[in-house]
Order: structure tokens, then sequence, then C-alpha cells
């Protein structure tokens, strides 16, 4: 590709990886959509318990990518795990679709379907998403590296309209409620049918345009095999290989279980989340071992670990979307839009339409200020980014706050929501992924987007345990007034149930008890929605105040 044809606009290839990514994510944001309605409806589950699982599958998901990266950097290329990951969540999603379909005969085999469905999509997952975004940054001559915000808003464009109409068409197919409001429990299975049938078409549009558009500026082609790779790709003086001594990896292996016990039995993490957790630390200190890294380097590294850091609690509070926000929006909301009774599942849908409708001119919006000189570097626009989401928490709280047990709240308040985080994910996630491209030296490139990606991860993991504190809304109250128990009562611990009672409770999926946070406890609505009000409001100062250090040891990047 020639220089004049990079700078007058972006590369075709972009365009492919727009389009493989688009349907990716119909398949991944569609089975989300249903996830936990599924989880709780026809394998009679309890919300906490899927709101955990839920989490800690989206966790995992975004684990398994510093698995995929390093297997890409040193075995088999961006090429090899893109497809092989593809077709591995495609096989994920037809279990799934199997497991939707026998659960009334034979509730044991569904779950083992369901696991074992979760646990491909996980590692399909992995191999997928961190080369496919290294690639993107890859696209580009170095003297053009300054588009990659602009170029990672198009890419995040294409995820965000497979999620629109993975969202969309999943929960029409697949979460179906007849006149009266009785759910069809048989339904889910088409919707994850449709989840298989998009990451295959997906699979195909990258196999069969790689070879013509992923290819660099000099037209050879991306993410072959890593023995193929040539020095012109690294800056001049970089290393191409990393160095870790023997005593680096040793004690890279000793961290990870001293910090999985301690994630364990002192902070009290269920296994998954340690993993987690301890995955993401012990990776970060062994990438900074590297004995070939400069100071610049080092430096620049150091600023993705500090902003995957506060990343954290932004994805903790946007990832409500699937699992409290959805039991929400089945509950306790009103879910009238101009005449149509939205399935629950498909409230979402509005994050993936909004970021379809402002991704370009947020574009713009960067572009006009860099061009008058007035961009804010990456770190200014995700502290913004924070700032919004939690706003957003702000007023949903406001207006829950006097819903009681049996009041509905508005649609068009979980619409506002949606549209507020919609723009603080603009200011964070594709600018994050921007930043990585920018900042990775390229023989960690994969690996430190796999890096990126554990903060995504460590956010989805406390994201299932704060949706797991979501009290109990307007339906359970009115289930166990059928019972002949006052469920109000019950939690203001002004009635003692008897053992009949407790075991008729949780026989119908109600806790007798209020949920507990860093031991506080959660009474209501309001209560709930203002921890994720504070949690990211703090990290938004806290970045905010941080950027002036982190501007210097970005040693000149934007």
């Amino acid at each position: 590709m020639s220089e004049t044809a990079v700078k007058t606009g972006h590369p075709k290839g972009l365009w492919v990886l727009f389009g493989t990514e688009m349907w990716e994510r119909f398949n991944f944001y569609g089975m989300r959509a249903i996830l936990t309605l599924f989880l709780v409806n026809s394998l009679m589950m309890k919300e906490e318990d899927a709101s955990l699982i839920y989490g800690g599958f989206l966790g995992l998901c975004y684990l398994t990518p510093m698995l995929g990266g390093f297997i890409s950097d040193r075995f088999f290329g961006n090429r090899n795990c893109i497809l092989l990951g593809g077709l591995m969540m495609a096989v994920g999603q037809f279990l799934l679709f199997f497991s939707a379909s026998v659960f009334g005969s034979n509730i044991g085999l569904a779950n083992i379907l369901m696991w074992s469905a979760l646990g491909i999509i996980i590692f399909g997952n992995g191999f997928f998403k961190p080369n496919i975004s290294s690639m993107v940054g890859s696209l580009y001559p170095k003297q053009e590296k300054s588009k990659l915000d602009t170029a990672f808003t198009i890419f995040y464009m294409g995820i965000n309209l497979g999620a629109f109409l993975g969202q969309l068409i999943c929960p029409i197919v697949g979460d179906v409620k007849d006149a009266n409001g009785i759910r069809d429990i048989h339904a889910f299975k088409w919707g994850f049918l449709a989840a298989s049938t998009a990451m295959l078409i997906g699979t195909a549009v990258f196999y069969f345009l790689k070879n013509k558009y992923v290819v660099t500026p000099e037209g050879r082609p991306l993410g072959g095999l890593p023995k193929h790779n040539v020095s012109d790709d690294y800056e001049e003086g970089e290393s191409q290989k990393a160095v870790f001594s023997q005593k680096a990896l040793i004690g890279a292996v000793i961290s990870f279980f001293v910090l999985g016990a301690i994630f364990h039995y002192v902070v009290d993490q269920n296994w998954i989340y340690t993993v987690i957790y301890s995955s993401g630390i012990t990776l970060a200190g062994l990438i900074v071992s590297d004995s070939s890294l400069t100071k610049v380097e080092r430096d620049r590294i150091f600023v993705i670990y500090i902003v995957a850091f506060f990343i954290i609690f932004f994805w903790a509070a946007f990832e409500q979307a699937g699992s409290s926000l959805t039991f929400i929006a089945d509950n306790q909301t009103d879910r009238n839009f101009f005449g149509y009774n939205m399935p629950p599942s498909m409230v979402q849908i509005f994050n993936g339409l909004f970021v379809v409708a402002f991704a370009v001119p947020f574009s713009m919006l960067w572009d006009y200020l860099r061009s008058k000189g007035r961009e804010p570097i990456s770190p200014v626009k995700q502290a913004v980014g924070l700032a919004l989401i939690a706003l957003s928490y702000f007023i949903i709280a406001y207006n829950v706050k006097d819903l009681g047990n049996s009041g509905l709240l508005a649609i068009k308040w979980l619409i506002l929501l949606y549209l507020i985080q919609t723009a603080a994910e603009l200011c964070l996630s594709p600018i994050g992924l921007s930043l990585v491209g920018k900042l990775s030296p390229k023989r960690f490139s994969s690996l430190l987007y796999g890096v990126f990606f554990l903060s995504n991860a460590s956010g989805y993991a406390l994201a299932g345990t704060l949706g797991s504190i979501l009290p109990a809304t307007g339906d359970k109250f009115v289930k166990a007034q059928e019972l002949g128990i006052d469920l109000q009562a019950v939690l203001d611990r002004k009635v003692t149930l008897t053992p009949e009672q407790t075991q008729l409770l949780a026989d119908n999926q109600i806790s007798d008890h209020n949920p507990v946070f860093a031991g506080f406890e959660i009474h209501n609505l309001f209560e709930f929605f203002m921890v994720f009000v504070i949690l990211t409001g703090l990290a938004a100062v806290i970045l905010m105040a941080l950027t002036p250090k982190l501007k210097k040891m970005m040693h000149g990047v934007r």
C-alpha cells in the first residue's frame, strides 16, 4: 500500500478486521444478553449464583487472551489463532443450543453441556481477542501511528454494530414471552443458534479476505507464523526478543501461588476470581522483569498498567448490563417502548445502538481537537469516561429511590443510563486499545494486549461480585406474598421464619437476608447503585490527578 493511500484514508484491512470482529461480537453479545436469564429460568439457578457465573465467565474470557497472546507470539501467529478461536466459539454456542434443547428432559446433561460450552467459548475468545486487536495497530506505518485513536474508534464501531445486532436478534428469537407475560423457556436455544451462525460467518469473512487486504503498508501479509516476522517491523534499536531469566520465571510461578492464597483465603474470593486476579498481577510483573527493556519502554509499560488498573472499576460498573440491570429490566421496569413491550434482555441494545451512532462523531472530535493542538492525552479521556459512568449511576439511583417494592422504573431511565455509559465507553475503551498499540514494545504486542484484557477480566470478576449484591426486586416480594410470607418484614428482621418457610423461599430462589458488601448491608436499589457511583467516581478523580505524571512517563506519546 502506498504512503499516499495511507495518508488519505484507512487501509482496507481495517474494514476486514471490522467485519470479522462485528460478527464475533454478534455471537458474544447475543449470547451474553440471554445467558443469565437462561440460567435462572431454564436451569433454575438463583440470580445471585447466575451473576457470579456471569462475572466468572466474562472474567475468564478476558483472562485467556494472555494465553492466546503468548501462543500467537511464540508459535501460531495472529491469523491461525483468529481462525482457531472463531471455530471454537461457534462450537461452544452449538453446545449451548443443545443445552437449551434438553434441559426439560435431562437437567443434569443440560448443565454438563452448559459448563462445557462456556469453557470452549472462554478458550476460543482467548485465541481470538488479543490477536485481532493487535493486527489493527500493525496496519499502519510508523509515521501514521497518530491515526490509531481514530482507527480503534472505527474498529470499536464494528464491535458495537455486532453487539447491537446480537442484542436485537438473539432476544427476539430467544427471550420470548406470551401476551400474559409467561416466558417460553424453550426458546433460548434459538438465540444460541443465531449466535453460533454469526460466529461462523465472521470466521469465513476473515479466512477468505485476509490474504488480499490484511497486509502491512508495504504489502506483506500480517499475522503469519512468528518466524516470518521481519526486522523492518521493529523500531530502530528495538529488541526483537524478550529476555526472561530463570530466576524471573521461578519468581513469577511463586508469586502466582502466593497471590492466589491471599485472594482465596484472606480476601475470600472463589477460585475462578482468584486465578483472574493473581494471573494479572503475576504477568504484569513478569513482563517488566525482561532485562532487554529500556527505561522508556518500562515507563510506557507502567502507564499501561496504571490505566489498566482504573479500567477495572469501569468494567465492573459497565458490565452490570448482562446481570443486575437485566434482572431489574425483567422484574421492576415498565418496558413499554412506543407501544412495544421489549424483552428484558433486549434493553441492553441501546448501548450498541448508541455506539454505532456516536463512534464516528467521537472519532471526528478527536481528529478536530488534534488538528487544533487541544486533544487530551489518553488517560484524561479515560478519567472522563469513569466520571460519566459515575454520573449515569447517580441518575438511576435517584430515580429508583422512591420505587418501593412494587413501583416500576420507566424504561427511559435505563435508556438514558446506556446513553451516558456509551459516551463513557467511547472515551475509555477504544482509547485504551489504542494506548496499548502506541506504548507497547513490538515484541510484547499481543502479550500486552493480553495484559490489558486482564484488566477487563478483573473488572468482569468484580462485576460478578457486585451484581450478586443486588437486593430483592419487586417480583421477589410478589412471589413471597403468594407463599404467605411478608418478605419485607423478613429482611427487616421483624419476623423469624420457620424452617419450612426458609426452605420455601429457597425453593423459589428468594433470599431471606439483604446482601452485604464491604461490611455494609444493601437494603434497596438506591444503595446498590450508589456503590457504583462511589467506586467509579473515586477512580475518575484519582486517575485525573495522576495524568501529569503519566504524561511524562509516556515520553512524547499522546
